[in-house]
């Protein structure tokens, strides 16, 4: 999951987006590139998530963010 910008938590996810543990914000659905800004493919795998940026390729779930 990526960070909250604000206390960089983990985020939890729900079915409407992204929720904070330690500070109770709530982030829309879809993580971005922390490079060009551009919307991140959710890729899902045996448990483990990771994001592809068409133009950056692999992205960290620490470096996504969230808005």
């Amino acid at each position: 999951m990526p960070l909250c910008p604000h206390d960089k938590q983990l985020l939890d996810e729900s079915a409407s987006g992204f929720d904070c543990p330690a500070c109770g914000r709530h982030f829309g659905s879809q993580p971005l590139c922390p490079e060009c800004g551009e919307a991140l493919k959710v890729l899902k795998a045996c448990g483990a998530v990771d994001y592809f940026c068409k133009t950056h390729g692999m992205v960290s779930r620490s470096r996504a963010i969230v808005s």
